[in-house]
């Protein structure tokens, strides 16, 4: 078996509350959750951070896999939100800003990196998108950041196929100008 195989077995039976089938799919898909979470969190530590928030997010909703579409497509999601989550928290505490003192030491690797620049455009893009259009941002996670096939993502969110690329089409084209515009 593989990778995708066994974490498809494994989240079946967790989700029927095999204890052991769920510490078992825990590990196997760490290092997966980690790189994704660092496709979304440019700083490795918040990565690491967001990804420990998957992997307690899984443990605590594994129940709500039903099997209906694949494990794989479920974690995507869980993986996006909790990064998202982690990005607004950063820029909360952000705005908290150090006091003086601090501020001649403190130097934010977020900010350092040309990089880490176009992924936390990317968030901001997203957080955008999601107050104003909230039914575009998961076509728009699932297809062009987590790179899903078109008919998967119609069955995970339960719509059909030309409502799927219609939204995405109109996600892409929404965003585009936010993504452009940054100095």
């Amino acid at each position: 078996m593989h990778y995708a195989a066994d974490a498809e077995e494994l989240a079946i039976r967790a989700a029927a509350g095999d204890a052991a089938a769920l510490d078992g799919l825990l590990q196997l898909i760490g290092p997966e959750v980690n790189r994704r979470c660092g496709r979304f969190l440019p700083c490795r530590e918040d990565a690491e951070e967001a990804a420990q928030d998957v992997l307690l997010q899984v443990a605590r909703r594994i129940t709500t896999f039903e099997g209906r579409s694949r494990f794989s497509t479920w974690l995507y999601m869980v993986v996006a939100n909790c990064s998202r989550q982690k990005y607004r928290d950063l820029k909360r505490r952000a705005a908290e800003q150090p006091t003086a003192i601090e501020a001649d030491r403190y130097v934010d690797p977020r900010t350092t990196s040309v990089i880490a620049g176009s992924r936390l455009d990317l968030l901001e893009a997203l957080e955008r998108l999601d107050r104003e259009h909230p039914d575009l941002v998961a076509p728009l996670v699932y297809r062009d950041i987590c790179q899903l096939d078109y008919a998967d993502i119609a069955e995970r969110i339960g719509i059909p196929l030309g409502t799927l690329k219609s939204r995405l089409h109109q996600a892409r084209k929404e965003v585009r100008p936010w993504l452009s515009d940054v100095s």
